[in-house]
């Protein structure tokens, strides 16, 4: 299971306060708490600085960079912002996200191909998410097609399929959760992700939901996941889950937990 951390995302407080007052000491000592709690990847989202976000994320790459040795998720819908972040990258990067939609396809994809980065393809073309799991299905088949059309190895692909919150859609996740096991079924070598904490907004206590909703998402095909990991109890069901998946041989990645004191939280 591919975990990126999401703590660093400008539309948090905190976040947003420490970019704009350059304070890397702060930045990097987020980092490195997602990096020791078992991200493989730590992402970097400066959106809501609309017009400084090209400058920001540049900036904000190295400073990450000189603190973790993990890649980045470079993580915005500008490509502009994006050909900063990804000039800038030590390694190989994972860039969050290219969609179906033509603008958006256009200026990502010569990114993709330029730097050779993992991509993160949303579910989302010029009329919006599809509503039903066969939609959403169709739309990922397409999203591959082009991108392996243009050489992008199928390895390097990871499904989005766009979570929505149950408060506003009884059946958004059902239709999420079926969109997960039909691509993890039918494209071969492809991977799914996704940032599963929308899921929960508008509710109370939505970290209870937000753990339950990773193990379900495990049990369908779920291979990459964008949360806390400082979240101790989501990690502990992460590690379980990955147990009694069968993806933990002889469970030893949940002795080790165990072993060092990450289960019992």
């Amino acid at each position: 299971m591919l975990i990126v951390g999401e703590r660093i995302n400008s539309s948090r407080k905190e976040i947003a306060e420490a970019v704009s007052a350059r304070d890397a000491g702060f930045l990097q000592s987020v980092a490195r708490a997602q990096v020791e709690a078992g991200a493989h990847l730590v992402d970097v989202n400066v959106g809501t600085f609309v017009h400084e976000e090209p400058q920001y994320m540049k900036w904000i790459v190295q400073v990450v960079q000189e603190a973790v040795e993990t890649p980045l998720c470079v993580d915005t819908p500008n490509p502009a912002a994006a050909a900063q972040g990804l000039a800038v990258h030590r390694g190989k990067a994972l860039l969050n996200s290219i969609t179906a939609q033509k603008d958006r396809f256009d200026g990502m994809l010569p990114l993709v191909k330029q730097y050779g980065c993992g991509v993160v393809a949303l579910l989302v073309d010029d009329n919006g998410t599809p509503q039903s799991a066969e939609d959403r299905f169709a739309l990922a088949s397409e999203l591959v097609r082009r991108l392996t059309d243009e050489g992008v190895p199928r390895d390097d692909i990871y499904i989005d399929p766009v979570v929505a919150p149950i408060s506003a859609e009884t059946g958004a996740a059902m239709a999420v959760l079926d969109t997960i096991e039909k691509v993890a079924r039918c494209l071969n070598g492809v991977h799914v992700i996704c940032g599963l904490s929308n899921v929960s907004f508008g509710l109370p206590f939505r970290r209870q939901i937000n753990r339950m909703f990773l193990v379900m998402a495990m049990a369908r095909g779920l291979d990459g996941v964008i949360i806390d990991p400082c979240d101790a109890r989501m990690m502990a069901n992460l590690v379980t889950g990955n147990a009694l998946l069968g993806k933990d041989d002889y469970c030893m990645g949940y002795i080790t937990a165990y072993r060092e004191g990450k289960l019992n939280v």
